[in-house]
């Protein structure tokens, strides 16, 4: 129903990679395409690379490298697309070749220092950083991989030098605060340590690795209560719920935690992770992916890294690359959970509503107190239309979370759908305007309230006014604007409501049901033509079969020949 509307590229380029790189970019010169045998694998690398396949791509552009050895273009991207399929091996084999023709190669000179620092030869990590081009965003990634070699030869007052070199820079300053830590922490200068993990919380916020190296310390150095406290301020922060569920349960058996960063591959990776946790915006995915990847060639473990890693490849479209990295995280990860809902919801995205469902009726035996495994098997139970199992999901989320409340009014909102889908209106009535109580504001229920008593003829004063006020919160929402025109044409204000309504076609020109609502009502201003010409724009646009057949009759008997039924 259309009521429900609501609720319902990245690639390795040397455009967006030139700030690892000093390679060549698209726009800049073409590629030179091998001859003869190679040509084929080159197409299908770049086929690859277009529909974001990093690990082909990587296999071709070797493939094709292999045909074509002088290349340097392919070269190039056959090291950069290894790299960024985290096929590290390949990528080191790959960057000691480029930099013989282009020794200063940005991404070529990390990739080698990063790969010093894995097989601990802390010197050379220093000489392969000193030949790279520099820029703000290289000096970054320097700074905070000479840091940790220097940690790695015992020279920790080096190692805070090298990030003091970060203050000013903007994000970087939370960044170095959070790696000073670490530093001192591994060097065991602890007072000095605590010092800089609040200075970080500070600067940072309270993200989850900050979280949880700064538990982990606190409990490491006999301060129980004062992690207990510093877990207990956390309050309900989901992003962090599961390093404190991990903690106390720790806590309460009496184990004392690893420091997050136990060696210098252990801190590098950290780095190198946060840098591209930083990294949001679309233009820097692909140096956020290959960061990861640095970051896991280093911490293999490092789980946070798969699941960003992971959130990249759906933001891709790349459901079951994603589905195959939740699925390497161990049941004794505190992420465990987290991921599983996700490879559910991404079982549902690949239509297999079936194993999405089956998926998470495990978790929640496992974890009974899963709010949002209970959100999200509400969510898929919705979008298979079973709306009675949905509402009944819902309804275990809600009871877990302990109610709603202004935070949560959105579970009262999914229930409501649920109940309303599954004829019972009632229901749905109450759990909405329990949800405007907690969230008046909230252009979402003002609209699905709204509209839901115009549809059925009630309250219609009260439903306009909820409406109007939607509209002046969200005003370029179509679907609001179609809701406000409707509710002046159930009031029978016919001049209005084609007004409101020739803007919501506007808004949303591809809607079978705004282009009917928009036909009546220039119906009832007497411009009949103009009415058949919308009303066939309806039919054209797809409507559901009950919708068809009361489009048809009116555009051969007139508006008069049906009792409409939005």
């Amino acid at each position: 129903m259309r009521i429900l509307h609501s609720l319902a590229c990245v690639s390795v380029a040397f455009s967006l990679a030139a700030c690892a790189t000093a390679g060549p970019k698209p726009g800049e010169h073409p590629v030179r395409a091998p001859e003869g045998a190679g040509y084929g694998n080159y197409l299908n690398a770049r086929l690859a690379a277009n529909q974001h396949d990093l690990k082909s791509a990587a296999k071709f552009y070797r493939a094709s490298l292999k045909d074509d050895p002088n290349n340097d273009d392919l070269l190039a991207r056959a090291f950069l697309y290894s790299a960024s399929a985290g096929e590290m091996d390949q990528a080191v084999a790959l960057a000691r070749k480029v930099v013989v023709s282009d020794p200063d190669n940005r991404a070529a000179r990390t990739t080698l220092a990063v790969y010093e620092l894995r097989q601990k030869d802390y010197g050379d990590v220093h000489k392969e950083l000193a030949q790279s081009a520099t820029g703000p965003f290289t000096a970054l990634t320097i700074a905070l991989l000479n840091a940790w070699a220097d940690a790695g030869q015992n020279k920790t007052d080096a190692a805070l030098a090298e990030l003091e070199k970060l203050k000013g820079q903007g994000g970087a300053d939370a960044i170095a605060a959070f790696q000073k830590a670490l530093v001192l922490e591994l060097a065991g200068r602890n007072a000095e340590a605590g010092d800089a993990y609040r200075e970080a919380l500070k600067l940072g916020g309270k993200g989850p690795r900050l979280v949880d190296a700064y538990g982990r310390f606190l409990e490491r150095n006999g301060q129980a209560a004062e992690a207990r406290a510093f877990y207990a301020g956390l309050g309900n922060d989901l992003s962090v719920a599961p390093i404190v569920q991990a903690a106390t349960r720790r806590m309460a058996a009496g184990k004392v935690p690893a420091p997050l960063a136990a060696d210098p591959q252990e801190g590098a990776a950290e780095a190198l992770f946060g840098v591209a946790a930083s990294l949001t915006d679309d233009a820097s995915a692909d140096v956020s992916v290959l960061y990861l990847h640095y970051a896991r060639y280093l911490r293999p473990s490092l789980d946070l890294a798969d699941i960003l890693l992971a959130d990249r490849f759906e933001s891709l479209q790349k459901y079951r690359d994603a589905i195959s990295l939740y699925d390497s995280i161990g049941k004794d990860s505190p992420y465990y959970g987290v991921t599983q809902v996700q490879v559910a919801l991404n079982l549902s995205r690949l239509d297999d509503n079936d194993g999405a469902i089956a998926k998470l009726k495990t978790v929640v035996a496992d974890d009974p107190d899963n709010v949002e495994a209970w959100t999200a098997l509400g969510d898929i139970y919705r979008g298979a239309e079973k709306y009675r199992e949905a509402a009944d999901a819902y309804d275990h989320a809600i009871r877990v979370n302990g109610g709603a409340d202004a935070k949560t009014w959105p579970l009262l909102y999914a229930r409501a759908a649920a109940y309303e889908s599954s004829g019972r209106w009632t229901l749905a009535e109450a759990d909405l305007k329990h949800a405007l109580k907690l969230s008046p504001d909230e252009p979402q229920l003002l609209n699905f309230l709204g509209y839901s008593w115009v549809d059925r003829g009630e309250n219609l004063q009260e439903a306009l006014a909820m409406l109007e006020k939607a509209r002046a919160l969200r005003p370029f929402d179509g679907y609001i604007t179609d809701s406000v025109g409707w509710a002046y044409y159930r009031l029978g204000r016919y001049k209005d409501a084609a007004t409101a309504l020739e803007s919501a076609v506007l808004l949303v020109p591809g809607d079978p049901t705004i282009n009917d609502h928009y036909g009546d009502a220039l119906w009832r201003v007497g411009r009949k033509r103009d009415a058949r010409f919308q009303w066939n724009h309806a039919l054209s646009f797809g409507p559901d079969a009950q919708e068809k057949t009361r489009i048809e009759s009116k555009l051969k008997h007139g508006l008069e020949s049906v009792e409409h039924k939005s």
